[in-house]
């Protein structure tokens, strides 16, 4: 109800016409896309959206994050796309480099978000040559 209530605020007062840099708009949450992921993890304290925008950003992270490690974690699966160090990085600090890895890669605004932040990770934490198909011991 809250979430609707801020949509609608944001409807009135015209703030969806805004430019995405300067607020979170409805469709970031639907449209699926690495800059809409990196809009939502971008949010401000300013932004009438922002705590709906931050738990969006945070729960696809660690969805993603969970996804590729049941998958890599199998042994049979895929091989890891990324190795994440330790100890690991926060969800705030995942975050924060996530949005600062789509500023400086703003040719990758336009694929699927999950293949945008596998990218950031894979970059962000290469697995060692030897681990590469191995996923990081937990």
């Amino acid at each position: 109800m809250r979430f609707r209530r801020l949509l609608a605020t944001a409807l009135g007062a015209g703030l969806l016409a805004a430019p995405a840099s300067a607020q979170v708009t409805d469709q970031a949450f639907r449209g699926g896309s690495t800059g809409d992921l990196a809009a939502l993890c971008g949010a401000t304290a300013a932004d009438p959206m922002h705590t709906a925008a931050l738990n969006w950003c945070h729960g696809f992270i660690v969805g993603a994050g969970q996804y590729h490690h049941s998958m890599t974690d199998a042994g049979a699966g895929p091989k890891a796309l990324f190795c994440l160090p330790n100890p690991e990085p926060t969800l705030e600090q995942a975050r924060l480099a996530f949005v600062a890895w789509a500023k400086s890669h703003p040719h990758h605004a336009a694929e699927r978000a999950v293949d945008g932040l596998s990218r950031f990770a894979a970059e962000t934490w290469p697995c060692p040559p030897a681990r590469i198909g191995r996923p990081a011991k937990r």
